[in-house]
């Protein structure tokens, strides 16, 4: 069963996110938000995962692009 994300969630991503390269950070993001576009409508609490995934990997990418 897929439960809500959880801070801890949010740390693990946040965590995985800071190691991944450039092209692997962005690839993830598109995944994470495919996957919560494939559960719209048919899982919302796996389609709000998802997209906090995606949230999270796409702020590490903000990240990197403001220190540049």
């Amino acid at each position: 069963m897929v439960t809500p994300a959880t801070a801890a969630d949010f740390a693990a991503w946040e965590a995985k996110a800071k190691a991944m390269s450039d092209a692997e950070l962005l690839y993830s993001a598109r995944d994470a938000r495919a996957a919560a576009e494939a559960m719209r409508g048919w899982n919302p609490i796996a389609e709000g995962r998802y997209d906090d995934e995606a949230f999270t990997y796409g702020d590490e990418i903000r990240r990197r692009r403001q220190r540049r």
